[in-house]
């Protein structure tokens, strides 16, 4: 039994990137990349236009092409920095879709159990993962800010509050959906819980598949949160 939970994670994101052609996490992964470039799109035109406005009210003229490159590596700089928060943001949106397509795929009669979440549960689920997402981010900020001098310090230390998180919400995703009262516990541990987000935190720092990590999280937190029901009630 534990060799096979031990297995369940990497088995899950292996169906989770064999779902990739799948029309329906297609669709919301186009939905996701197209509003997430859009978002940063927007933020770099209103950073090109700030940058701007300061410059010549401090007296001083700013050609457009140069002005518009500053602003390009600021966006890709603030792209690269903050994408995991608002791709992870945006698929808040889509995330029931992805669940459903793999559900539809590998768990129908899971599928047909679904219950409805009231929208009061949703939008306290909602405001508990944000406050717990400042709350942790705060706590870690002092310690990275020491460990910039270490080189990766920074960098492992937010990888590992970033997993932390990332698990829980995206076992979230795919729990609330099938638990049966508030004070059932999750079927999934809190060594694996981080491990996926770990891992998913992981393809965030990976040029391409920074784009599908998202998806690729929330295919996977399906999987595992499914195969340890079954192994529980095996």
């Amino acid at each position: 039994m534990k060799s096979a939970v031990m297995v369940s994670l990497p088995a899950s994101f292996a169906r989770a990137f064999g779902q990739l052609g799948d029309p329906a996490i297609l669709r919301v992964l186009g939905k996701t990349l197209a509003i997430t470039l859009a978002v940063f799109a927007v933020l770099g035109l209103a950073l090109w236009y700030a940058l701007s406005s300061a410059i010549e009210g401090w007296g001083y003229s700013l050609g457009s092409e140069i002005g518009a490159l500053v602003a390009v590596l600021l966006t890709a700089l603030g792209g690269w920095l903050l994408f995991r928060l608002v791709a992870l943001f945006v698929l808040q949106f889509f995330a029931g879709e992805v669940v459903e397509a793999v559900e539809a795929r590998f768990y129908p009669e899971k599928a047909a159990q679904v219950r409805a979440i009231p929208i009061r549960e949703e939008m306290q689920h909602a405001a508990r993962g944000a406050l717990r997402a400042l709350a942790v981010n705060a706590i870690a900020l002092p310690f990275a800010l020491v460990l910039l001098v270490t080189g990766v310090g920074t960098a492992i230390l937010f990888w590992a509050v970033n997993g932390w998180l990332l698990g829980r919400e995206l076992q979230d995703m795919v729990w609330l959906r099938h638990r049966r009262s508030p004070d059932e516990k999750p079927p999934v541990g809190a060594l694996q819980r981080f491990l996926l987000g770990g891992a998913t935190a992981g393809l965030m720092f990976v040029p391409f598949l920074n784009l599908l990590a998202p998806v690729i999280g929330a295919a996977s937190a399906t999987h595992l949160v499914h195969r340890r029901r079954e192994a529980a009630s095996a």
